[in-house]
């Protein structure tokens, strides 16, 4: 109810009582009464009228209470009204808020990514800035020079560029200029580092320079050690040549000797040779044209030195022109490398000019490249092969290279493995030149496979993708480990892993090794991995003639190759257990045959007087890789039995 409607109503009620006066006795109170009659009746019309219109008042103040409450309805329903209007929008603006932050929140996780993003580019800018310096500082393999900075013909830069080779290596980048100047360069770097490339790119740009044509004869020489070195040597050659009109050709041991002459008598301008069938035919073939030699390049000089070539060394640098240019690349620099180097230099007495050396891992503290994993096992003899088995039987799925001491042991172990199960293949000396030609290709081009062999595959072969390397027979030399782990984590960025067998008695080969800047860890072989086969394998060898027949070979070629050993205080045959050793090339007992060590050993004695100051193997601080006989005489661990 209204408030103003409520106040009337009290006031009418108040107002009955004088409309009605009660009556009174006297007359006095009756004049009183009549005179104010008039009085009261004037009042009472006046308060009837004042009451009506008190009464209208209350009405149009009832009606204006009614049109107050429907204008106030009217007003709580605009007002509820405009309140959903108030909440939707304030719904609306909370969407939108929430909208503006998931955006503000996506655009902030794109920043972020984004920032992640820009410091993953400066961290890997960082990583080929100090790259790009350390290449400069001439610490990694490759250089920071490209291949098309080199001042050489579009002929040969579209070769090398469809070879997708882009930036030089270290020993590239310092000895390619000096050669493409003419000067005489001695080179010196690891295995796998590019020294191919070194020499090879000058060489063809001298021909390409000079206008070389078939009748011109022979310009440029190289001379590989091994028959596999120089066919591989061919191969790039041939890839870089192939823009060229110079001709190409290689002369080895082993094949047609008729078909080179024929192929020497219509011109070979670039020529790959191993030494004994080079001085063959420079002594016999009369067509062979090399008169106008320009080049001459030695690679892998110290292994010529060790292979006796060095006679015929003396004997081709007689009968080839003094005016010519000489390069000799060798992986390691030893006292007969130094001497070698000055014979093949001494060429031109009226030329002031001394060869540049060149050796990119002087100052390395390490004398393999950093992708190689190396480690050693010791394990006893008898249990060597069963070891053996266990890894190559793990190891089928990858590249494997296992190197051995003689060529009957590679031969057996070949056999043996074979029959067992495990696939393989071997290289050797005694093989004919196609089949170990065709053996080594195969085992390139294979993604997967193992192969035995002597260290006629231990030097300068670039084989790719070899993920293990096995030293079953310890090496001659620190420098011979070091070019048996060279066949693997060739090149920028390889990787590879090596793992060398010792005997207990043999651990004191690891000072040499680190001597030599050569550090290995020592890998613990789980004997329950060995399976328990020695039973079996003598019962195989024993039934089988065949196995039989070339286990007894490899077993005396082992024992004399470790008798010839050059570190008799490391490798002593008298310290050797044969009973274990036979157990080794699966024999119950040692097998009877004529190892005449007494005299071999003295063979050796006298031979090792005459060393340099009756020293025994010539190995010291200056000189940590070992030495070779002055008489140029190599009877010793690889010789073939």
């Amino acid at each position: 109810m209204c408030p103003t409607m409520s106040s009337a109503r009290a006031s009418k009620k108040r107002k009955q009582p004088v409309l009605a006066p009660p009556e009174s006795d006297s007359e006095e109170e009756l004049v009183y009464d009549t005179a104010s009659d008039g009085d009261d009746e004037e009042e009472g019309r006046q308060q009837e009228l004042e009451s009506e219109d008190e009464d209208e008042e209350v009405e149009e103040g009832s009606e204006d209470d009614d049109e107050e409450d429907e204008d106030d309805d009217e007003e709580d329903d605009d007002e509820s009204e405009e309140d959903e209007e108030e909440e939707e929008e304030v719904k609306e603006t909370a969407k939108k808020e929430k909208k503006g932050k998931k955006k503000e929140s996506e655009e902030v996780k794109e920043i972020v990514k984004e920032e992640k993003k820009e410091k993953k580019k400066e961290k890997e800018e960082g990583k080929e800035e100090k790259k790009v310096k350390k290449k400069s500082e001439g610490s990694g393999i490759l250089s920071n020079k490209l291949f098309s900075e080199l001042p050489i013909s579009e002929l040969t830069a579209n070769a090398i560029r469809e070879m997708n080779y882009t930036h030089l290596t270290q020993i590239q980048a310092r000895s390619i200029p000096h050669l493409l100047e003419g000067k005489d360069v001695m080179g010196a770097a690891k295995t796998g580092s590019g020294k191919t490339l070194a020499f090879l790119i000058p060489a063809i740009e001298l021909l390409y320079h000079l206008r070389f044509s078939p009748r011109n004869g022979t310009g440029v020489i190289v001379v590989c050690p091994t028959r596999e070195l120089a066919i591989q040597t061919h191969n790039v050659a041939k890839e870089l040549m192939k823009n060229h009109s110079q001709t190409l050709g290689y002369v080895i041991g082993g094949n047609n000797r008729r078909s080179e002459a024929d192929q020497l008598a219509k011109g070979v301008n670039l020529l790959v040779a191993t030494p004994g069938r080079l001085l063959d035919h420079l002594q016999n073939t009369k067509s062979f044209i090399y008169k106008r030699l320009k080049c001459l390049v030695i690679d892998e000089a110290d292994r010529i030195l060790e292979q006796n070539f060095e006679e015929d060394m003396k004997q081709i640098f007689k009968r080839l022109p003094q005016n010519r240019q000489t390069v000799l690349f060798s992986a390691t620099q030893t006292p007969e490398v130094e001497k070698f180097a000055k014979l093949s230099f001494e060429k031109n007495e009226e030329s002031k000019e001394k060869p540049v050396y060149v050796g990119v891992d002087d100052d390395n503290t390490k004398a393999t490249v950093e992708g190689l994993q190396q480690g050693y096992c010791v394990i006893s003899s008898e249990k060597r092969f069963l070891v053996l088995y266990a890894f190559l039987k793990k190891k089928q799925n990858k590249k494997v290279m296992v190197f051995f001491s003689s060529c009957n042991s590679v031969k057996f172990h070949s056999e043996l493995l074979n029959f067992l199960g495990i696939k393989c293949e071997d290289i050797h000396g005694k093989q004919k030149q196609q089949k170990r030609t065709t053996t080594f290709f195969n085992f390139c081009k294979a993604e997967k496979g193992i192969l035995l062999c002597t260290n006629v595959a231990a030097r300068g072969l670039d084989i790719p993708d070899v993920d293990y390397i096995v030293q079953y027979d310890p090496p001659d030399e620190p420098k011979d480990y070091i070019h048996r782990v060279g066949r693997t984590a060739r090149g920028d960025k390889g990787k590879g892993n090596a793992l060398l067998f010792l005997l207990p008695e043999e651990l004191k080969f690891l000072i040499y090794l680190k001597a030599a800047r050569v550090t290995l860890t020592e890998y613990e072989f789980n004997q329950k991995n060995v399976p328990n086969l020695q039973s079996h394998l003598e019962k195989i060898v024993s039934d089988n003639y065949f196995l039989n027949q070339s286990a007894k070979d490899a077993y005396r070629s082992y024992v004399l190759a470790y008798d010839s050993h050059s570190m008799k205080d490391i490798f002593n045959v008298h310290q050797l257990d044969l009973q274990k050793v036979a157990a080794s090339f699966c024999f119950r007992n040692p097998p009877k045959v004529n190892l005449d060590l007494e005299s071999s050993a003295a063979k050796h004695r006298k031979k090792m007087r005459r060393l340099d100051g009756g020293k025994r193997h010539g190995i010291n601080a200056s000189n940590p890789y070992g030495r070779k006989d002055k008489d140029g005489g190599d009877k010793r661990q690889f010789a073939r039995f």
